[in-house]
């Protein structure tokens, strides 16, 4: 089965052959246009090359949501919102006459110019429908309780969930325009960043504020029942009609108007920040404690875009609501690709293969395409990039001694991951006992805001030593506290700063990667998911007792992670990246030719 989601953002193909996740990816690795939500011809092309399949031999395409039925949410939405609502109506009118409105016929035409036959029929599947069941189905656990929460599908907000073997039982939804992600990102826009994807620099900036608007927030804009059930104060909103998510009645709530994009952060956008984030996980914790109730499972799965906010996930962890949490690490809209598929698969009578071993089905999240060590040495050896090639131990052992005297170096291995984080395959690695750390790779690598955290990978055996979690985090999809023994006292030299000075403040013996308020979001590694980063990371800790490391996309800030070693290469060297290794290949960059971007440096090989 081939799942397609596609037409808002992130529009994403993934590949499964009998209940067996065997290929996916994002088209924004392949286009370079980060969110893009063209259809995904490329990402579509990869997953059928990586099995071996032509599109007409394909049993059927599932397309992750109900265009009809979103195109008449779309329309009733504008209707009741007349006269608002008209100019944008005006203006989206043309496409969702057309091409979004007959998106399932749109994706089997597609799919016929590729094909050598008549192309597969098109399912279709609820958006939530889809996003349960990327939460459920590859989980590990045989029956839980799923909880699904977003901006909107068609109609759904919110959706609860029953999943046991092969069967995932609807429980109880709520609607548009009542949306707990539709909140967020209002905030998310009023404090000047883009929704969408500005959604991880919110969570972000939160731990840097004081919860003060959250009362207000309580009060004012969200009317939150027992069972976490909620309805928004629409009076000060315009998600509804017009192309902001908030105007003048939500400025007065909040003291003046919305932050310019790129502006300065102020005490109010920290305050902003930790406020929505505290109700969000407030919200988060109650739907959770009622799907676990109305199911009575002990084990919960989440998707959908709010699921990837890795502090409510960490919440519901440390607050011990369930035994164990397992989140979709495509957790979004591309993750639905992957959802529908497996759907499909299920109802025509696939199993799930995997519960047999205990794991996951996910790999890993490494769905992705992969570059062999012919594959790389020609690129090389044709652009005339010197390198060195090395293998086995002696390869980690030389990356490690390079992280460990301050280097920062650019990881490529491997299937490329399927998600939004970067996973020890396409990733970007540095020392997180030096607290200088952050600041570089924000500012000389990554070229993006000062105050953005990064993430720890850690050997899973060492985990609890170093930090307060109960159970693995695979997917770098759940925050927590770092170990009361590896935190410094800071009450001394953070009692007279605010803001983004408290940045100057080490907090644990890895400030790299522990955020101002003693938390961090957390990888564990095993070597079963991925033995080479596992083989780094033990390496690490053998020269210098610490079994972490600073993990973070290798991307650059607006561009989506590099899939291939010509990216790879051209990131490298626009950035403060020392050490490139690619495969087996190590790249310093002081042995570089002179090199400019604006050269055709994709020409030296077809990497496809």
């Amino acid at each position: 089965m081939l799942g397609i989601s596609a037409y808002y953002h992130d529009s994403a193909a993934a590949l499964v052959v009998d209940g067996v996740p065997l290929a996916a990816a994002q088209e924004e690795r392949f286009s370079r246009r980060r969110h893009d939500p063209e259809f995904p011809a490329r990402a579509v092309d990869y997953c059928l090359r990586e099995a071996g399949l032509h599109p007409h031999e394909l049993a059927a395409v599932a397309f992750y949501e109900d265009p009809a039925l979103k195109y008449r949410r779309v329309l009733a939405t504008w209707l009741a919102t007349a006269p608002h609502g008209f100019p944008v109506f005006r203006r989206a009118f043309g496409p969702w006459a057309g091409r979004k409105r007959r998106a399932a016929s749109d994706v089997r035409n597609r799919l016929g110019a590729l094909a050598d036959g008549p192309p597969p029929p098109v399912v279709t599947y609820r958006h939530h429908a889809s996003h349960a069941s990327s939460a459920f189905f590859p989980s590990p656990f045989p029956s839980a309780a799923v909880l699904c929460v977003d901006g909107v599908g068609e109609w759904a907000t919110t959706t609860l969930w029953h999943g046991r073997g092969t069967d995932l039982v609807p429980l109880a939804e709520l609607r548009f325009p009542h949306s707990l992600g539709l909140l967020y990102s209002a905030f998310t826009y009023f404090c000047g960043f883009k929704v969408d994807s500005g959604e991880y620099k919110l969570m972000g900036l939160a731990p840097y504020g004081r919860p003060r608007y959250a009362p207000l927030i309580r009060e004012r804009l969200v009317d939150l029942r027992a069972d976490g059930s909620f309805r928004l104060d629409l009076r000060h909103f315009t998600f509804q009609y017009g192309r902001t998510m908030t105007g003048r009645a939500f400025e007065e709530l909040f003291g003046g108007p919305r932050r310019t994009p790129e502006g300065p952060l102020t005490e109010r956008e920290f305050d902003l920040a930790a406020s929505v984030q505290q109700v969000t996980e407030e919200i988060v914790l109650r739907l959770a404690r009622t799907v676990l109730r109305r199911t009575g499972e002990r084990h919960l799965c989440l998707a959908g875009g709010v699921a990837l906010n890795c502090v409510a996930n960490g919440r519901i962890v440390a607050d011990k609501v369930c035994d164990e949490v397992w989140v979709q690490p495509a957790a979004g809209d591309a993750g639905g690709a992957l959802g529908a598929a497996l759907a499909a698969s299920h109802a025509a009578g696939a199993p799930r293969p995997h519960l047999a071993r205990g794991t996951d089905a996910m790999a890993g999240a490494l769905l992705g395409p992969a570059y062999s060590a012919r594959e790389i040495g020609t690129f090389l050896d044709r652009a005339g990039y010197p390198a060195v090639r090395l293998t086995g131990p002696a390869l980690t052992e030389r990356v490690a001694s390079e992280l460990a005297a301050g280097k920062v170096v650019g990881w490529f291995q491997g299937r490329m991951e399927f998600g939004p984080r970067a996973l020890g395959n396409r990733s970007i690695l540095a020392d997180p006992r030096d607290p200088r750390t952050q600041s570089t790779l924000n500012l000389k690598t990554k070229f993006r805001e000062s105050f953005r955290p990064f993430a720890p990978a850690v050997l899973a055996e060492d985990a609890k030593d170093w930090f307060e979690l109960d159970q693995e985090s695979p997917y770098m999809l759940l925050t927590a506290r770092v170990a009361a023994a590896r935190l410094q006292d800071t009450e001394a030299g953070a009692a007279e700063l605010t803001g983004l000075d408290l940045l100057r403040v080490p907090r644990s013996t890895v400030p790299a990667v522990t955020h101002v308020d003693g938390s961090a979001r957390v990888q564990t590694v095993r070597a079963d998911h991925n033995t080479r980063f596992h083989a780094l990371l033990r390496a690490f800790r053998e020269q210098t007792g610490c079994p972490v490391l600073v993990n973070t996309s290798f991307n650059v800030r607006g561009e989506p992670i590099v899939r291939d070693p010509a990216e790879a290469y051209a990131c490298f060297m626009r950035t403060r990246i020392d050490l490139l290794v690619l495969g087996d290949f190590v790249l310093d960059k002081r042995d570089q030719p002179k090199w400019r971007e604006e050269g055709d440096w994709r020409a030296a090989i077809p990497m496809d």
